[in-house]
């Protein structure tokens, strides 16, 4: 199914848009569990750090190899998101040709996916430029917050950077206006995605000094409405937690991630251990789930080419040959060439 829809209206004197773009529904499978299927697939990608050149960051990361290997892998795989989020810090020294290249090599393949592309102000983007860049607007020094409409799933894109900083903050403004964006609940709840997390951190004791200040200001705004979750960056490593109760959850960087055991190391950034989320909603809650940024090595596996015969078992029979420890299956059949009975 394809939808289109176009909205703008005012709230608390500031413009909102609401965005609605052509997405694909998340294709459908037989459920062989007690879950129904989820109504929403969206991949969380953050801290991409493009430079203009494409010049490798610190001179080691290749930030658009990183980048164009998580695309492929989303592209060659089942997830089918209806979203591709970026939870800011799109370019590490906010450069206008660093956002030019990071559009072109999303916006196509997020088009043959059928998703939509929601971008969020980080503390290393700069404000007109991310707006020229990225939306081809003149922008201003005033916070981004945007609201885009996923077939029917709501996600504000929330600015939570300070010029010429690199702690975040949220204005009243800007509080005022998401209280009354959710106001209105939305059909399939909202994610809420900024950069700066609304949590503690504490494996990182000196990103304490760069975190989102009064974080309790938002947890109030959020509180008792239809966020079902918070999708967030700025850390460099995965993390979750809660605020007001809904679910937070941190995606690590696609360009270098932090080693939290480096000893005599306040921080230590290395080139290892990237990866995006994947976010899956439902009518009563959301799933989190990290995939690798990577070109793993297969050392066990199971063939696509036995799901259709699956599908045609019962959940009985399902159960006696998956689940039994002494079935075929369970002892050892050449599954790569045997079709399950």
């Amino acid at each position: 199914m394809l939808c289109h829809a176009f909205v703008t209206w005012s709230l608390g004197g500031r413009a909102a848009r609401s965005l609605a773009r052509p997405v694909a529904m998340v294709r459908h499978v037989t459920q062989l569990g007690q879950h129904p299927a989820p109504s929403h697939a969206v991949a969380h990608i953050s801290d991409t750090h493009f430079l203009a050149g494409n010049r490798r960051l610190y001179d080691a990361v290749d930030t658009q190899a990183n980048l164009e290997r998580a695309l492929h892998q989303l592209e060659r795989s089942d997830i089918r998101p209806q979203a591709l989020v970026f939870t800011g810090d799109l370019a590490d020294q906010g450069e206008p040709e660093a956002y030019a290249r990071l559009r072109a090599i999303v916006e196509p393949v997020a088009a043959r996916m059928g998703a939509q592309v929601v971008w969020v102000m980080g503390n290393h983007d700069e404000r007109q430029r991310y707006a020229q860049g990225l939306f081809d607007e003149e922008g201003s020094d005033e916070p981004h917050d945007r609201v885009y409409d996923v077939d029917g799933l709501r996600i504000v894109s929330l600015d939570t950077t300070v010029v010429g900083y690199h702690h975040g903050e949220l204005t009243d403004a800007q509080l005022d206006w998401l209280a009354d964006v959710l106001a209105t609940p939305a059909p399939h709840g909202t994610l809420v995605a900024m950069h700066h997390p609304p949590i503690p951190t504490p494996l990182l004791w000196a990103m304490d000094m760069l975190e989102l200040e009064q974080q309790d200001r938002f947890a109030r705004v959020v509180a008792g409405t239809d966020v079902s979750g918070v999708l967030a960056g700025h850390l460099h490593y995965s993390t979750h937690s809660l605020v007001a109760g809904i679910p937070v959850s941190v995606a690590a960087a696609t360009c270098y991630t932090l080693d939290l055991s480096a000893h005599e190391r306040l921080l230590s950034g290395v080139d290892s251990g990237q990866s995006m989320n994947i976010v899956h909603a439902y009518p009563d809650r959301i799933v989190h789930s990290l995939v690798p940024i990577a070109e793993p090595v297969e050392v066990s596996g199971f063939s696509t080419e036995h799901r259709a015969a699956i599908e045609a078992m019962t959940p009985e029979q399902r159960l006696e040959m998956f689940s039994s420890k002494t079935s075929p299956f369970n002892l050892g059949a050449d599954t790569a060439t045997e079709t399950p009975q």
